[in-house]
């Protein structure tokens, strides 16, 4: 590490005689605090702490970041052969997308993401298992109309509130109160409740947000957008393609 200070290269990659990428997984507290002596500041990312972050500390690679997305209209061809494909990209990859496109939704939600009907000139992006710096080196992000659908909870608009914080521009999809009231017999309980102030939501958000955190309508009310019917989301979609 001396002779090649942040090598640029994944773990398993390293080859030294009788040290296997395992061995070095198995001992990166050890081997962290061996590196914080003898390594000169330059070749240590200090920001980067924890185990987990290992890697980017001592500047090896580290998995990229893959963001599923499914194509929401057969005339953008992403894929050929394929009209409406789902399909994982790395960041660079995605970052660089070049399929003619307007509108992007974004739902935590799985099955949302498989059922999620055709729009024009838009794809949904699944939004579990990254953070939303992923997304951030995609600036052509920043020139489509960028719709968040969450859960309508606390969580839910923390979320859509940090992610506004990459994309200020970002609208929510069916996280509003007459969607909220549509659905009364569907409602359930968020377990952890969030309470801080959110500065990135707008006026009617906040106002829900706070509504639900003061528990002014039910005590940690929580609609998951799974449990919205699916005719309510075509019905909200036909009004926005208009």
């Amino acid at each position: 590490m001396m002779a090649h200070p942040r090598p640029g290269i994944y773990l398993r990659q390293v080859d030294i005689p009788e040290v296997d990428s395992k061995f070095i997984e198995g001992h990166r507290a050890v081997l962290a605090e061996l590196f914080d002596l003898i390594l000169p500041a330059s070749a240590i990312a200090a920001e980067r702490t924890g185990l987990s972050q290992f890697a980017a500390r001592y500047g090896f690679l580290n998995k990229p970041a893959r963001i599923r997305l499914r194509v929401l209209d057969a005339r953008m061809g992403l894929v050929a052969g394929a009209a409406l494909p789902d399909v994982a990209l790395d960041t660079e990859s995605f970052a660089k997308l070049d399929v003619p496109r307007r509108r992007v939704f974004i739902t935590e939600n799985e099955t949302n993401f498989l059922a999620f009907p055709s729009v024009p000139e838009a794809i949904v992006i699944f939004g579990a298992g990254y953070g939303w710096d992923a997304l951030s080196k995609a600036d052509w992000l920043r020139k489509c109309t960028i719709y968040y659908w969450g859960d309508i909870d606390t969580h839910g608009f923390a979320i859509l509130d940090q992610l506004r914080r990459q994309f200020p521009h970002t609208a929510y999809f069916l996280m509003d109160k007459p969607t909220l009231m549509a659905h009364h017999a569907l409602w359930g309980t968020e377990a952890d409740p969030v309470s801080h102030d959110l500065p990135n939501l707008t006026e009617s958000e906040r106002a829900l947000y706070d509504e639900i955190r003061d528990r002014r309508i039910r005590r940690n009310l929580r609609l998951e957008q799974e449990r919205i019917g699916f005719g309510f989301i075509q019905v909200v979609l036909a009004r926005l393609a208009g």
